[in-house]
């Protein structure tokens, strides 16, 4: 049974820290931070596996605060907890520049802060990807080495945005037992009370998904800690929501939607203080209380210390690829294997779609690279994400390394994210281009989170053809392309597939988007080069043979129209080259003299690409030429859309010729 005064005392350093800070601000929000203090208070003193002294241990149990919004709630169990970083100092510069205390979580800001989190439903998303890559690794090392829980704190916000539908769907699908999901379950919306705009029954919704759910009053820790330790022992996923009182201890303000996203106030701060038997000053915590905090943070350091015997008592081959993982490195024979296969596509030269080449590339990495886990949403055999020999992960069996996310294109994207986070494994999983808009949220966290996540996107543009203007992306490089800290790869051929993937593979610290056709293309890379050219992101393929009057750009399935037309430039009587252009991003990291060279000095620069021009005016010019997309497409043939659209050999070549001549 839980002692009831000293449960009080510790929840209450949580609301009293939150409310300072946000007072001190004059902004945040204190309601979730004290309505749910309960809840953390009894998650992290009794249950949650995690060492302030070594707080990125590999076998920690991971937390989530999925409604970022109370992110007060993480930096004052953090503070209380006794990591290092986060000082009372911190605490007073909640919302500051530059602080550890973001407005809402950055786990690339803040130790102990595993996701960032804020846009609400991403974080319980994250959850459900860091629950599978525990299953995942588990699999494959072992429950000694590989043991622990994921647990989250989600809003009702969190659970009315639509990905909390996939999240929860595919988490109930494959039995993650080990996923235990808190709900702030506090009747307050920012417009006023929950019964404004929802009426469903949550509990209900979980339980048809598969999951275990349960109610308990969210100030009661000893019906708190009971509903925990059943999940514990539970064999399916769990949801519990917690009845709490958003605001609690504010006697005005408790209970309604004026303790969600405001200060408090001085005199209801004041007053909350009396009602919560607070006499200390603001970001002042008594001495009895911080010692049962520190102590409470003690609690994992020997089951660390044991884990740490058991790995190193595992077969040394086993504990050094244990560790490469979590590390992130790439194993020692990637580049050589890689090396390989790019030798012998010099000698194949195939002629196929670049979503076929991406496959041929994986079944070379994925016999190299054991922590890559393949899927896709619902579009295997159009996405060619499964390679040879990848087994499907199920509820039974998690041993496999590909996964059905169904059609489900923002949960598989953000639970992308939260296997990429949890570390060991570098997840990629495809659909449409064009359904990047559905996954744009969670790509853009990955940017901003800086995660090894690679979205396979094939039928990338009007090529695909048949399906119509509904299917074919337009603006959608363009959009992706403004993402800051996002690879966005456009590969020509299979040499040029096999080098962006290589690129993705390598850079650790940036999501990548490889952008795939559905018809087939040449291969433009007939001589083997040991350098990998799209590192570039731009380079010279076909050179002109006197000093080029045409500078011909293009990417993907356009850099074979680009060398077309530079034949019929040539022979017309004008020297022309063609610069092929795989990814836009890694151009811009190259000096300024490698940049200048690439795109020359030739007074008729001509972009091809069939989306829109939106960002080509970096490589061509304000008065360049561009053959694209300047309206959504059509039903039919790839091929007559082509011609339909003006992006062909021909118009590119006359109009460059249209233009010399009036230069001449």
């Amino acid at each position: 049974m839980t002692d009831p005064a000293k449960h009080q005392r510790m929840a209450n350093a949580i609301r009293v820290l939150a409310m300072d800070a946000v007072e001190k601000a004059n902004s945040g929000h204190p309601g979730l931070p004290m309505g749910a203090a309960d809840i953390a208070t009894v998650l992290f003193s009794r249950f949650l596996k995690f060492d302030p002294t070594e707080p990125y241990w590999p076998d920690r149990d991971r937390f989530v605060l999925s409604a970022g919004h109370g992110s007060m709630l993480l930096y004052a169990v953090l503070h209380l907890l006794g990591v290092e970083e986060m000082t009372i100092d911190e605490l007073r510069n909640f919302r500051q520049l530059g602080s550890k205390t973001p407005g809402h979580p950055e786990n690339f800001a803040t130790t102990g802060v595993e996701t960032t989190t804020g846009p609400l439903g991403q974080g319980l998303a994250n959850a459900v990807g860091m629950a599978l890559a525990e299953r995942l690794l588990a699999a494959e090392f072992g429950d000694d080495i590989v043991d622990h829980r994921t647990y989250a704190i989600v809003s009702d916000g969190d659970l009315m945005e639509g990905i909390s539908h996939e999240a929860i769907s595919i988490a109930g699908h494959l039995q993650l037992s080990k996923l235990i999901l808190l709900f702030d379950d506090n009747g307050i919306s920012i417009d006023g009370p929950l019964s404004l705009s929802e009426s469903g029954d949550q509990v209900a919704r979980f339980e048809a998904a598969g999951w275990h759910a349960s109610r308990v009053d969210g100030h009661n820790p000893d019906e708190i800690a009971a509903a925990i330790e059943a999940a514990q022992a539970g064999s399916r996923p769990t949801m519990i929501a917690c009845r709490t009182t958003i605001g609690f201890g504010a006697p005005a303000k408790a209970g309604t939607s004026a303790a969600h996203g405001a200060p408090l106030g001085e005199p209801e701060v004041a007053a909350a203080r009396v009602a919560l038997e607070w006499d200390s000053q603001p970001f002042e915590v008594p001495a009895d209380v911080r010692d049962c905090w520190r102590i409470a943070g003690l609690k994992t350091s020997q089951l660390r210390k044991d884990w740490e015997k058991r790995l190193a008592s595992i077969d040394a081959e086993k504990r050094a690829e244990f560790d490469r993982r979590i590390r992130g490195d790439l194993p020692a024979g990637f580049d050589a294997a890689m090396l390989d296969y790019r030798k012998q596509l010099a000698v194949d030269r195939p002629k196929v779609a670049t979503r076929k080449s991406s496959e041929m590339a994986l079944d070379a990495i994925n016999a190299a690279v054991p922590e890559t886990i393949g899927g896709s949403a619902d579009l295997t055999g159009s996405n060619n994400t499964r390679s040879k020999g990848m087994k499907a992960v199920s509820a039974d069996d998690f041993s496999g390394r590909y996964i059905h996310w169904g059609v489900r294109e923002l949960g598989m994207a953000a639970a992308m994210n939260g296997m990429a986070l949890h570390r060991g494994i570098i997840p990629y999983s495809g659909t449409f281009l064009v359904f990047s808009d559905y996954a744009r949220p969670a790509i853009r966290l990955a940017a901003l989170m800086g995660n090894r996540v690679i979205f396979v996107m094939t039928h990338d543009s009007i090529g695909l053809g048949e399906d119509g203007p509904t299917h074919q992306p337009v603006e959608h490089l363009a959009a992706l392309r403004a993402v800051p800290n996002l690879l966005v790869f456009r590969p020509a051929d299979a040499v040029e597939a096999a080098e962006c993937w290589q690129l993705a593979l390598e850079r650790r610290h940036s999501p990548s988007l490889i952008a795939l056709t559905r018809q087939a293309l040449p291969t433009v890379r007939t001589e083997y080069e040991e350098d990998n050219l799209c590192g570039r992101g731009a380079y010279e393929l076909s050179p002109a043979g006197d000093d080029a009057e045409v500078s011909l750009f293009a990417t993907g399935s356009e850099v074979e129209i680009a060398l077309a037309a530079k034949d019929l430039i040539e022979q017309a009587g004008h020297a022309a080259r063609v610069v092929s252009v795989p990814c836009f991003e890694l151009f811009d990291e190259q000096s300024d003299d490698y940049r200048a060279a690439v795109i020359g000095e030739a007074p008729v620069k001509v972009a091809i690409e069939a989306a829109v021009r939106q960002g080509w005016d970096r490589f061509i010019g304000n008065r360049g030429l561009f053959i694209g997309m300047d309206r959504f497409g059509a039903s039919g043939p790839y091929k007559k859309l082509y011609a339909r659209f003006g992006i062909t050999a021909e118009a590119a070549a006359q109009v460059a010729l249209d233009r010399l001549a009036a230069l001449s």
